[in-house]
């Protein structure tokens, strides 16, 4: 009988490659949904991750087989609180895609927002929302800029997070109002976000440095025998092509790479984290202290990392009417104690 080719599947998921390192510790979003509302709203936010948990909540999902039973449920506590929105920017477009056009900032933006960026020295926020508002005909976008405020959440850190947001549903003109309203006050997730709702996690994973191919690509450890190395590839590849392929496991950056979880549900929306909570506070974080979001299942990142909440690009086609029913929310201390 001929060699009979034993089979071996492929170690690892290339959709991730190169597994390089993130540029910097906040994520990045490159897309923003469209939605279909008349009214007009920021679609995105920033909460710092604090642990997990699990509660008890009754199954509203019609077809899932444990519908209208008590299910248990992982869970993702962020704490949120209120974003300053610091600036208005409008955009238009060209064959070589959006240019900014303008934009219109507070007349006495925060201190902390100096360690964040590099203000400009003079600008009359009044002529330059005039500018905004004789040119709506050309723009086609509005965003605001928004920072965060970590000096009320349990984060050990004074420079501000900056993100941009865009303003969807409505006419142009119904953002820009919406916009002008906004600024300079803080806004709430509650604001944006409703209890049930689905959104993006957007994120940067948890760093593990430089790693060999057993442990980043899941390869097989060779036996006591294996010829020059136990804990690598039984080959680089053929003679031809000569060089290594993309596709062989190789050693290098694991972790710390962004990552996107789509349509993670709101469970629940508070203003007291000590609902949340549990004895001791969460490890490595400490006690939420104000404003919170419960997610479902799990999000990328260590504690006390910055994460990005965004409207979903993908939304499941059944969503259930009423918000999820949490019987018990787990209190007890994760360290044992």
């Amino acid at each position: 009988m001929g060699h009979r080719k034993k089979h071996a599947p492929k170690r690892g998921s290339l959709s991730y490659s190169p597994r390089k390192r993130a540029k910097r510790i906040l994520a990045r979003i490159r897309c923003w949904p469209k939605i279909k509302a008349e009214t007009p709203t920021l679609l995105g936010f920033i909460g710092y991750k604090a642990g997990m948990t699990h509660l008890f909540a009754i199954e509203d999902r019609k077809r899932s087989p444990n519908y209208g039973k008590e299910v248990i449920r992982p869970a993702t506590i962020l704490e949120t609180p209120p974003m300053l929105i610091c600036a208005i920017r409008a955009y238009t477009k060209n064959p070589y895609g959006l240019q900014t056009f303008t934009e219109a900032w507070l007349e006495k933006p925060p201190k902390e927002l100096e360690r964040a960026l590099t203000m400009p020295e003079k600008f009359n926020t009044e002529d330059n929302l005039k500018r905004i508002e004789d040119n709506l005909e050309k723009v086609t976008k509005l965003r605001v800029i928004a920072v965060t405020q970590p000096k009320q959440a349990s984060v050990s850190k004074k420079k501000p997070d900056v993100m941009e947001i865009e303003i969807g549903g409505g006419t142009i003109t119904q953002q820009f109002e919406y916009a002008k309203a906004l600024l300079g006050k803080p806004v709430s997730p509650a604001d944006i976000f409703n209890e049930g709702q689905y959104v993006d996690a957007i994120a940067v994973t948890i760093g593990k440095g430089f790693q060999g191919p057993v442990k980043r690509w899941g390869v097989r450890i060779l036996q006591h025998k294996a010829r020059k190395t136990k804990r690598g590839v039984g080959t680089l590849g053929p003679w031809k092509p000569t060089h290594v392929m993309h596709t062989v496991p190789r050693a290098g950056q694991m972790g710390f790479h962004q990552r996107t979880e789509r349509n993670k549900r709101i469970l629940k929306i508070g203003i007291d984290g000590k609902e949340v909570t549990p004895k001791g506070g969460f490890i490595r974080y400490g006690i939420i202290r104000g404003a919170y979001m419960m997610l479902d299942g799990s999000i990328p990142g260590p504690e006390k990392r910055p994460i990005k909440l965004r409207y979903p690009t993908r939304p499941p086609k059944r969503i259930p009417e009423q918000p999820p029913q949490a019987t018990y929310i787990s209190l007890e201390s994760p360290q044992g104690k």
